[in-house]
């Protein structure tokens, strides 16, 4: 090009006409630093909510799309002058001249249809988390964003937080030594549905069900299968509405996604075992502690990644306990013990320990603060902020947006790290479905040693509905 143009420009040019046009958002382009980003909100009802309110202050909102008016009307109200849509391939194809970005929150089973379709189009894409309902998705994701050279991002928002960055570092340096093992917890659990949602009901007039089904086989609608999250055809269960935040500081500072470039002659191979409730296909089990055990990378020793999920798993609090060196006040204590005023409050909730040869770092639910024990012995190392590594805009997406504006900016949950990532978190929710120890390879995306959990690494699409 003998000239520079906006990027708005080169992608309102390249997508003319067509939703699913194959562009590539070049490189070689510049954005204007004072012009705002022109977005679309997938998913505007619960947490799609929250970008209706504060992304207008950031960005054009040039259109709004949900299946569900009922659940959309806040966001509806509103922004009463935003063009409304119920189905994201109809918004995606009139509006590709103007739309650059989009953010997708909708129900976990639709992420990957509708940010796939949008970056084939050449639209950057910021989704919520868990990011992907299937190891396959997340791969898939990974790839089209890749070769688009787009501006990706997760909503996870404890990677914006200084701590977070700030641990990193920490572990970077050495200052924890080597760190062999991680636990990381929630208590939440799973639903544990043993039976299908029996007889049919009618759809309300509010629900496009059709479209809220999505690539997920047809079936008469029943309200239960709105409590999505219960279900694994439609849900990740707290493996993607936690996990998702929690094991990031441990997966980036150990360099695990190192493992999906590594030299195909290494032969690296992750290993997955789960010890569960009882096993359930159709729903998530009351709870599970899932080990992921990560070869060594280069210099950094192997080590196993410990989930435990569910207040009724055996021994959990105990081992926690046994992490923080002394007996912990887990929030339920009305008056602090005499003479152990300054006793830390810990939450049972989630959160992270990160076991190093030199000590341990506690980080927690959304790893956006850290603690470094045992405290004395880490007096005076600073915890605040980063040192070395960018710092952030303070949430997610204005990250994204500022990445789009400017080539120099970064995201820090780009789908290049979180797509490995999301891989080898969403590999668990097919590890408590077998009484088996699973060994997957990283590189083809494949469980190498059984063929069925090989086959449920991805959702089954009905006609019409593809990645």
């Amino acid at each position: 090009m003998g000239h520079k143009i906006t990027r708005r420009a080169f992608v309102g040019k390249a997508a003319l006409g067509a939703g699913v046009v194959f562009v590539s958002a070049s490189q070689s382009c510049t954005y204007a630093a004072n012009e705002k980003v022109n977005v679309a909100l997938i998913g505007c009802g619960g947490r799609g909510q929250w970008y209706a309110e504060v992304i207008p202050k950031q960005a054009n909102l040039i259109a709004l799309c949900d299946v569900n008016e009922s659940k959309a009307q806040v966001a509806y109200k509103a922004l009463p002058d935003v063009p409304k849509y119920h189905d994201f391939r109809k918004l995606l194809d009139e509006k590709a001249k103007e739309l650059e970005g989009v953010i997708v929150a909708t129900p976990d089973h639709t992420h990957a249809v509708a940010a796939v379709t949008a970056m084939k189009a050449g639209k950057h894409a910021f989704v919520e988390k868990p990011m992907a309902g299937c190891v396959y998705e997340a791969r898939v994701m990974r790839e089209t964003a890749e070769k688009q050279k787009l501006v990706t991002q997760i909503g996870n928002q404890g990677s914006s937080g200084g701590q977070f960055r700030r641990g990193v570092e920490l572990i970077e340096d050495g200052v924890l030594g080597d760190i062999k093992e991680v636990y990381v917890w929630n208590s939440g659990g799973g639903a544990d549905k043993k039976e299908l949602p029996k007889g049919t009901q009618a759809a309300p007039d509010y629900l496009k069900w059709d479209l809220w089904l999505g690539p997920i086989k047809d079936r008469p609608f029943h309200a239960a299968w709105l409590g999505w999250s219960m279900w694994r055809e439609f849900g990740t269960g707290q493996i993607g509405m936690w996990g998702s935040h929690t094991t990031y500081l441990t997966f980036l500072a150990l360099k695990i996604a190192s493992l999906w470039k590594a030299d195909p002659a290494a032969k690296p191979r992750l290993k997955v075992r789960a010890e569960v409730s009882g096993i359930n296909r159709l729903s998530f089990p009351q709870w599970e502690k899932v080990d992921y055990m990560i070869p060594a990378r280069g210099e950094l020793p192997p080590v196993t990644i410990h989930w435990v999920n569910g207040g009724m798993a055996p021994g959990w609090k105990q081992k926690l306990e046994e992490l923080v060196g002394a007996p912990a006040d887990w929030g339920d204590q009305k008056e602090p013990e005499k003479g152990k005023e300054d006793k830390k409050k810990w939450s049972d909730f989630a959160g992270a320990f990160l076991l190093g040869s030199k000590g341990r770092l506690h980080a927690t639910g959304h790893n956006y603060t850290i603690d470094l024990l045992p405290a004395k012995q880490f007096e005076g190392v600073d915890t605040k902020g980063p040192k070395r590594l960018t710092k952030s805009r303070g949430m997610p997406e204005p990250d994204w947006l500022q990445n789009i504006r400017d080539d120099k900016w970064t995201t820090w949950s780009s789908f290049s790290s979180t797509g490995p990532y999301m891989e080898m978190l969403l590999l668990g929710n097919v590890a408590t479905q077998f009484d088996q120890e699973l060994e997957y390879d990283p590189l083809e995306g494949k469980v190498v040693n059984n063929p069925e959990a090989d086959a449920l690494l991805r959702r089954p699409y009905r006609d019409g509905w593809s990645l």
